[in-house]
């Protein structure tokens, strides 16, 4: 017996010292970065938790461009502005393609805009754009329909009489209803029950990001699908979503030749019809459906941590929670009303938004990329069809080109005059051709929601409370940990 153990033993530390051989072999190919061992690859260098951080300091060891092994796969983060810039962004479509894990091809199968390559991806995020511009991105309809829900939110806030409240509920469920209103015409109760399911659902879905069971499906695809946990109540809540979309999108056939468009399910169904002729059309109701449950999945959560955060700051900050009022006060006087071309009239207002998306960037790390060919950012290889993962948060906190990258500060977007300034260096949206489809919708939309409840609420923290965590709970988002706060209403001269 004793014999057969030490010929197993044997066995194991040669398949494990060929493992490593090989490992090292292979790195040769890809940018330094922590030793690879067996099974582990260079994870033993992050640890059992991933933070903001994690990327930001093995960058600093390794460079801006290094490689971070996962088993047997390489995977490349780049981080850093210079090493961004000539890689996501000077040279984007080298960079375009997503990975398509086992995981993302059981839940998207290429399907819709953010995981989808190619044709595909092109014809979707093209129409897409389109279709946000006819539905008034960008003009007075839809700007009116997001105050319209801001101001929903601030009668929610009214209603709690000053009282400690947790606000990211009624923050998620009014980011949820403006997607809602975008793609289906319509918006729902707080109250329904199908609202509070599909709230429910993105729950699952954010929180099984930011979850082992992911990396469990990702190693082990054959297993995890027979075995309960997170990954099963994800699939679940995604058949859930690809049935109400469907549900709206029967709702939505009888009478669209007889109307006006909309929302963008009569656009997508008119596109449909359309392009019914075309041979290489890759519209269709599964496309359409993939399309808007990532502007769900998408919107809701990182508008809604990004409000979540610029309120814990302004109870956080109480000078410059005074200082954007008192700036909207004198620049805005009697008028209750604010538009979104408001911000170029109050420049330290439009600082510090653009300040709370720089300092709580709300992804841990952007959406994965795929290199279409042989590449060499800065002088390093790396191979055709590399995992490429982009460290916007090594790029919004880089010292290089930041100030005081780790403190809150608005002087970061302001002149020596005091005048707003645009920054390259923000990258809040991503960066390139796979910057986010709903950009200028998630600003006008943050600016709005955050205007209208600090000219009508001072926030601050219920009596005797301790002072707010700015710690974040780590997930595909990294939102606020649950606080609560005060809204008491400004006595205004208007």
């Amino acid at each position: 017996m004793a014999a057969i153990w030490e010929v197993l033993t044997a066995l194991l530390v040669g398949f494990l010292i060929l493992d490593f051989i090989k490992l090292l072999w292979s790195s040769r190919h890809y940018p330094p970065g922590p030793i690879p061992l067996p099974f582990i690859g260079g994870l033993w260098r992050v640890g059992t938790k991933l933070s903001k951080d994690s990327f930001i300091k093995l960058g600093k060891q390794y460079g801006d461009i290094y490689t971070m092994w996962v088993w047997h796969h390489p995977v490349v983060v780049i981080s850093g502005f210079r090493a961004m810039k000539e890689s996501l962004i000077d040279h984007s479509e080298d960079f375009a393609d997503r990975p398509l894990s086992t995981f993302l091809l059981a839940i998207c199968k290429g399907k819709g805009i953010a995981f989808a390559n190619g044709h595909t991806w092109k014809q979707q995020r093209r129409f897409s754009l389109s279709a946000l511009r006819k539905l008034g991105l960008g003009k007075n309809r839809m700007q009116h329909r997001i105050e319209e829900e801001a101001l929903r939110l601030v009668e929610i806030f009214a209603r709690t009489k000053g009282q400690p409240t947790d606000p990211s509920p009624f923050i998620n469920n009014s980011v949820c209803n403006l997607i809602s209103l975008l793609s289906f015409g319509y918006r729902f109760s707080h109250e329904d029950a199908k609202f509070q399911s599909a709230m429910q659902d993105l729950s699952n879905y954010m929180k099984f990001g930011g979850s082992t069971f992911l990396l469990l499906y990702e190693l082990f695809p054959w297993l995890m699908k027979y075995l309960p946990g997170l990954h099963q109540k994800v699939l679940a809540s995604l058949e859930r979503g690809m049935l109400l979309v469907k549900e709206e999108m029967e709702k939505h056939k009888p009478d669209l030749a007889l109307r006006e468009p909309q929302d963008f399910i009569d656009l997508y169904l008119l596109q449909i019809e359309q392009k019914q002729s075309e041979p290489n059309s890759t519209f269709n109701y599964e496309n359409m459906a993939h399309c808007i449950l990532e502007f769900f999945a998408a919107g809701t959560d990182t508008t809604g941590s990004s409000l979540q955060w610029a309120l814990l700051l302004m109870v956080a900050y109480p000078d410059i929670q005074d200082k954007v009022y008192n700036e909207m006060e004198a620049v805005l006087g009697s008028s209750n009303s604010i538009c979104y071309e408001d911000r170029w009239k109050l420049p330290y207002t439009h600082a510090v938004v653009h300040e709370i998306l720089r300092s709580r960037y709300v992804l841990l790390f952007g959406i994965p990329r795929q290199t279409k060919k042989n590449v060499n950012p800065c002088g390093l290889p790396i191979p055709k069809g590399t995992f490429i993962i982009p460290s916007f948060h090594s790029v919004l906190l880089d010292p290089k080109q930041w100030e005081s990258p780790e403190e809150f500060n608005p002087s970061h977007f302001l002149d020596k005059d005091g005048n707003f300034m645009t920054r390259e260096e923000f990258v809040a949206f991503g960066a390139g051709s796979r910057v986010c489809l709903g950009e200028h919708f998630a600003r006008a939309e943050f600016f709005l929601f955050f205007t209208n409840l600090l000219r009508t609420f001072q926030f601050q923290l219920p009596e005797g409370a301790k002072e707010l965590s700015q710690e974040p709970v780590v997930g595909i988002t990294l939102h606020p940990q649950p606080f609560k706060f005060c809204a008491i209403p400004r006595c205004r001269s208007t």
